[in-house]
């Protein structure tokens, strides 16, 4: 017996989950907890591995292995596909390892044809019931299976609405329904140049292989590429026994949650539409009933279904998304899972769980995602100008939020308008689906006319944090004009409008925003996280501003302060102008004694923002020519200043001029060929300090001056040596006995690979890792973007290597340089200040080779925080 590939629900259990997809283990586990699961089996992931591998072809040995499985189905229902006395009819649906909602396709009815779709009206006695299946089928078949688009034959079903003048799908009878399926088989016939399979045997491989196929639709790699979720995970198929939610009033289908998914409230939260199927909820094409309403409706199975629930729940000690179908008043369970929630939901519902005593401290710490705290620290509508504002509708509350942005129509526009032109955006749309899900991401937020709590647009929009109003019926929407109407209004594509999505309040007006603040359940998750965590962290600032917003979300210290970004004011430029095209160092430095009183006045303010943590100080680090002014009239203006001809001004500019600005002349070769910009930012970096320990002498501080872009120990040698003698002579003249350290940004190759001789010099390492990327892939960072998307979708990278810290080759560079370094120098301190001391997979990376701290932007601190923390319980 050789692999197996394909599981019994009754042989599989929740553990499987690598091998049998979340759904897969998920059903399983509810099949042996003796619940009510419809009767099926799982085919593997390895299988979808193996579909890749040959080919993409499913082969006649795992062919032969699912027949067997239809075989054992057909045993255990006693019903028989193609059979016309007893048809078996499937459903198809993938699930992969990570929940990926509303990625990948599901296909319902399978194994109708012309002439079991009559036994099955006989049977059933209800035509209408069995052509609407039917109709369904062929319609998601074709879709996934063939990829003949949906909206086609939504635009039939709407013509025959209107043909028989009726407002909804249920209003049609069997004969409207069946002269439909004839219309959709034409339609696929003309698409594919093929009638529609009869078979139910080729529908089955047809449809497992659209569901391995659809493994890799361009929608499903950007979710994976946003969720960190490798591409050799593949996914699993589930096939299971049809259970009818279309058979008439006592069916219905829904899905629920065993706690509101927006607002953590224990509660439970869901909705349900009777005589439909699945789709229908999801897709948002009938606005549904509430779960309460199932009470009223049907007592019996909604007191089973309330027990079923609270049991999962118990079972997996998390909040639980469900879908259920009641087929003639008997309840059957599709699936469950971890439901996806708002910030705001994980962290009640993480805090809820541990004082019901239901999980640790530890668990709660582990079950938050870092990268959601993102939305919780984002801007809320100030409440006064919200107060102000007018709502001009309202919709359902689907993802918590405050967004305001300009109206855009479609996905692509979307990503446009944010990519290209930096505009905010607000994606408007009669419904999205997941081909939207790039256009989603660069939004700030989603309003759409259709669909409801669990319809798609709410679901992603709650997984990445974006603000989400759905199901504004009131909308009348014309995506091919650009142009919608709500409240008596029109709007029009790049006009303003703001969505509160924690009250489902559209505003036709731009209304300001302000800051978030922790507190509540937030704080208490971070105290908890602080407890755990061994990593430091801090923030890249380079304002008080920054500084002390940092600090509001709990930072230990600045791990980055870039001081160029100082020079950039309009009032400091000119001074920065005049010291760049000095003609000796005489001039030189009468420009820099204009800027020390600057620099000196920031660092003190920063000083105090930090309250005595510790702060490191980067060096002048860009290319001269980027303080250069470019057009005529400002470089007029500095020739006058500096009684220069402007002739003679220009070609000193271009004389600056960098072909590769990246590789030239930059960090510390400036310091090496104008020792006196070292010599001014030393004075600036310790009188500072001094001025500050004098007011507060309390604090013990301690500056932290970091020599950027060192590739060879005796240029970090001699700059060091321009730094000490400066700071030493301040120090002794005022009478001080202040430490201060001297070490260096890892950031060129060659550094990390001399590490050990560096560290001679260097009394503390930051890893640059920005930059270190871009040196050890050659990549530029600002033009990557122009060929990295052809590397995506060949699957080179899954992941853009300047978002997530690429461990592989950029890691070992680091890893190299932590250990050479605490050769020489066993207590070097040692961080990271690139952008990805805020991605939680680099957070775990820093923490696993023994870095002191991590450093990221003020807002990604909390985020690190917690990261951190996860990486320290996930060590243990």
């Amino acid at each position: 017996m050789g692999k197996k590939y394909v599981y019994l629900f009754k042989e599989g259990n929740g553990s499987m989950r690598e091998l049998l997809g979340g759904k897969g283990a998920n059903l399983a586990e509810m099949t042996n907890l003796g619940m009510p699961v419809p009767r099926g089996f799982t085919i593997t992931t390895e299988a979808c591995t193996q579909y890749y591998e040959d080919g993409e072809k499913i082969s006649d040995e795992i062919q032969a292995e699912i027949m067997h499985y239809v075989a054992e189905l057909e045993n255990m229902t006693g019903k028989k596909f193609g059979d016309l006395e007893n048809p078996l009819l499937v459903s198809v649906r993938s699930g992969a390892r990570a929940s990926m909602p509303g990625m990948m396709d599901t296909i319902l009815n399978l194994g109708l044809n012309d002439t079991v779709v009559e036994a099955f009206a006989k049977k059933t006695g209800n035509p209408r019931f069995a052509y609407d299946s039917y109709r369904r089928f062929i319609q998601m078949y074709s879709d996934v299976v063939m990829e003949v688009g949906k909206a086609y034959f939504e635009k039939l079903i709407d013509e025959m609405k209107e043909k028989k003048g009726v407002k909804l799908d249920t209003e049609l009878d069997a004969d409207d329904l069946k002269e439909l399926a004839e219309q959709f088989k034409a339609e696929y016939k003309k698409e594919v140049g093929a009638d529609f399979p009869t078979d139910p045997v080729d529908q089955m491989m047809g449809a497992v292989k659209a569901v391995f196929r659809s493994w890799n639709n361009p929608r499903a790699i950007y979710y994976r590429r946003m969720n960190d979720i490798p591409s050799s995970w593949g996914t699993a198929v589930n096939v299971q026994e049809m259970v009818f939610g279309n058979m008439g009033d006592t069916s219905g289908t829904g899905v629920a949650f065993s706690r509101n998914p927006a607002t953590g409230e224990k509660k439970l939260y869901g909705e349900f539409l009777m005589n439909a199927q699945g789709e229908d909820v999801v897709a948002g094409v009938r606005t549904p009933q509430t779960i309460d309403q199932l009470k009223e409706q049907n007592p019996a199975v909604y007191d089973e279904f309330y027990k079923i629930v609270y049991t999962l729940e118990k079972h997996y000690r998390d909040m639980q998304d469900m879908e259920f179908t009641i087929e003639e008043g008997k309840l059957f369970m599709l699936q469950t899972r971890n439901g996806k929630r708002t910030a705001a939901a994980a962290l009640q519902i993480a805090c809820d769980l541990v004082d019901e005593g239901m999980i640790t401290e530890k668990e709660a710490v582990s079950m938050i995602d870092p990268k959601q705290l993102d939305a919780l620290l984002h801007p809320q509508f100030d409440p006064t100008a919200l107060k102000a504002a007018k709502p001009v509708g309202s919709a359902l509350p689907a993802s918590p939020g405050a967004a305001c942005g300009q109206v855009v129509f479609t996905a692509e526009d979307a990503t446009e308008w944010a990519t290209k032109k930096g505009a905010k955006v607000i994606l408007v749309r009669l419904e999205t689906s997941p081909e939207d899900i790039e256009g989603m991401h660069y939004s700030q937020g989603i309003l759409t006319v259709r669909g409801g709590m669990t319809s798609h647009a709410a679901v992603v929009a709650r997984g990445m944090g974006t603000c989400c109003v759905s199901g504004c019926g009131e909308i009348k929407i014309d995506e091919a004009r650009k142009v919608f109407t709500l409240g008596g209004k029109e709007f029009h594509e790049g006009d303003f409008i703001s969505l509160d999505g924690s009250t489902g309040n559209i505003y036709g007006e731009a209304i300001k925003t302000v800051e978030a603040s922790i507190s509540g359940n937030f704080d208490r998750l971070m105290k908890w996280a602080d407890e755990y965590r061994t990593l430091k962290v801090r923030t890249n600032a380079d304002t008080p501003k920054d500084a002390a917003q940092a600090m509001k979300f709990g930072a230990q210290g600045i791990g980055l302060c870039r001081t160029e970004h100082m020079f950039f004011d309009s009032e400091r430029i000119a001074a920065m102008r005049e010291m760049i095209v000095s003609k000796n160092v005489e001039q030189r430095k009468t420009a820099l004694a204009k800027l020390l009183p600057m620099q000196r006045s920031d660092f003190e303010g920063i000083y105090e923002a930090m309250q005595g943590y510790p702060v490191t100080i980067r060096f002048l680090d860009p290319p001269l020519h980027e303080f250069l002014p470019q057009d005529e009239e400002d470089i007029a203006a500095l020739a006058k200043e500096m009684k220069m001809e402007v002739g003679d001004l220009k070609a000193v500019i271009s004389s600056l001029h960098e072909f590769n600005p990246m590789m030239g002349h930059r960090g510390c070769r400036l310091a090496v060929t104008y020792p006196e910009i070292a010599e001014m930012q030393t004075t600036a970096v310790i009188q500072a300090a001094l001025n500050v320990q004098k007011k507060h002498p309390e604090w013990d501080l301690v500056p932290e001056i970091m020599i950027p872009l060192v590739g060879e120990v005796k240029e970090l040698a001699y700059v060091k040596n321009v730094v000490v003698e400066t700071a030493d002579k301040i120090i002794a003249e005022a009478g001080s006995d202040m430490k201060y350290m001297v070490g260096t940004m890892i950031e060129i190759p060659r550094a990390a690979l001399t590490a050990d001789e560096i560290a001679k010099e260097a009394e503390f390492f930051s890893f640059g890792t920005n930059d270190l990327t871009q040196m050890t892939f050659g990549f530029s960072r600002d033009d990557a973007g122009n060929f990295l998307d052809a590397y995506y979708e060949k699957k080179i990278y899954e992941n853009d290597p300047f978002a997530r810290l690429d461990q592989i080759g950029v890691g070992k560079l680091v890893e190299m340089a932590v250990e050479l370094g605490k050769r020489t120098r066993p207590d070097i301190k040692l961080g990271i200040c690139g952008e990805h001391g805020g991605d939680p997979s680099s957070v775990e990376f820093c923490h696993n080779v023994g870095l002191n701290y991590v450093s990221c932007s003020p807002y990604r601190v909390p985020i690190a925080r917690l990261a951190a923390a996860q990486a320290a319980i996930k060590a243990k």
